[in-house]
């Protein structure tokens, strides 16, 4: 709802015996890693509530969202937030009433992490201008990549380390032209059999899976 629009929210309200106002809900991106954006969300929360509370709506709940972003290209450097830091400028900037309920939606930057899609390789394209692994995975798996591009960082865990670097074109078996996890990913000289790791699919992996060409769903190991 668009903040020009509440005045007129507010006369619905007090009209109707059946609905009544509790909290208020915000929602301000996603992916944000700038805590900054958190504390100016503070300011407009504490604008609202106080707005409502003078037309005589003292709300119990506010639901700041969640929006808190993970490091996608460094899962093992920052594999937890700074969850002190995100916390901290809630308790110093949003004002709570007393009985007030503050929410979060931090389901992202709870799980994302804690998730990686294990494949293997069952082709190896070497082409003039492009070399393609081809995984037993695809966007039936991880739909984000195919979706909306979304990078994830792709390792393969079972080759020599030493092995020249070779740039892959990594996709899935499913004959859809989005079926793509990444492009151009260096890695070193990989070959049929070997192990890829798609990395922070802890967060839109399982829950956005389909069977689509009757695919079966992959088993979820917890260790």
């Amino acid at each position: 709802m668009n903040q020009w629009e509440l005045p007129a929210c507010v006369d619905e309200l007090k009209k109707s015996s059946n609905i009544k106002l509790i909290g208020i809900h915000f929602h301000v991106g996603s992916q944000i890693t700038n805590l900054d954006v958190f504390k100016s969300l503070c300011l407009k929360v504490n604008e609202l509530n106080t707005w409502f509370l003078e037309r005589g709506f003292d709300l119990k709940v506010l639901n700041v969202g969640g929006g808190l972003g993970v490091d996608y290209q460094h899962p093992d450097e920052n594999s937890i937030n700074d969850f002190p830091g995100f916390f901290e400028i809630y308790d110093k900037f949003l004002e709570r009433r007393t009985g007030q309920e503050v929410h979060f939606e931090l389901g992202r930057a709870l799980v994302a992490q804690c998730g990686s899609l294990i494949s293997r390789i069952l082709y190896v394209k070497n082409g003039i201008k492009k070399n393609f692994l081809v995984l037993d995975a695809g966007m039936t798996e991880l739909m984000r990549p195919a979706l909306y591009q979304a990078y994830h960082k792709i390792e393969n865990i079972s080759a020599d380390a030493t092995n020249p670097k070779v740039s892959y074109d990594v996709v899935g078996p499913i004959c859809e032209s989005t079926d793509c996890f990444g492009k151009e990913i260096e890695l070193p000289e990989s070959n049929r059999g070997d192990i890829i790791a798609i990395r922070t699919a802890g967060a839109y992996g399982e829950v956005m899976a389909s069977g689509y060409n009757l695919r079966e769903r992959v088993k979820s190991i917890y260790s």
